[in-house]
């Protein structure tokens, strides 16, 4: 089955919104305000924008040539973000270091993703940031709250 033009942009848009990277570099921030602008200023989550838009609206957006471009301009701008070589590849080209799990209960990455509290959030979201930026070889591990940081339940039932 051949792929059409609005489901290519329907898989960009996606790539994108699963790409935490939004939550500190808001350069698609007008585009996912297009989507839906009364979502997008309530979450900041492009992610919700996405599975709340209706597939109607998305596919309109999509058939635009305009936002079309301007899709394939951000996820162009991410697959040589993802490419290009950080700090850490031109400091340390044959380290055998290819990946470090970051453990910590919370990460502040963005008020959209209510997963944190404050202080140890904000540092564990600080540093997975910066490493990003860097092109150090880490992914964040923590808890995913359904109901958001501050309405959690665990027990033995739930493990």
């Amino acid at each position: 089955m051949k792929a059409t033009t609005a489901d290519i942009g329907l898989d960009s848009l996606v790539e994108l919104a699963l790409d935490l990277r939004w939550s500190w570099e808001h350069s698609s921030d007008e585009l996912w305000a297009e989507i839906d602008a009364d979502l997008w200023r309530l979450t900041h989550n492009p992610w919700v924008s996405l599975q709340t838009a209706s597939q109607t609206r998305l596919r309109n957006l999509v058939a635009q040539p305009a936002f079309r471009d301007r899709v394939a301009v951000l996820r162009d701008g991410r697959r040589r973000y993802l490419d290009a070589q950080g700090w850490f590849q031109q400091r340390h080209p044959g380290a055998p270091l290819r990946l470090i799990a970051y453990f910590c209960m919370e990460f502040g990455l963005s008020e959209a993703l209510p997963i944190y509290s404050g202080g140890l959030g904000n540092v564990a979201g600080d540093q997975i940031k910066a490493a990003s930026d860097l092109g150090v070889p880490i992914v964040g591990v923590g808890l995913l709250y359904q109901q958001g940081y501050f309405l959690k339940r665990l027990s033995v039932a739930s493990c």
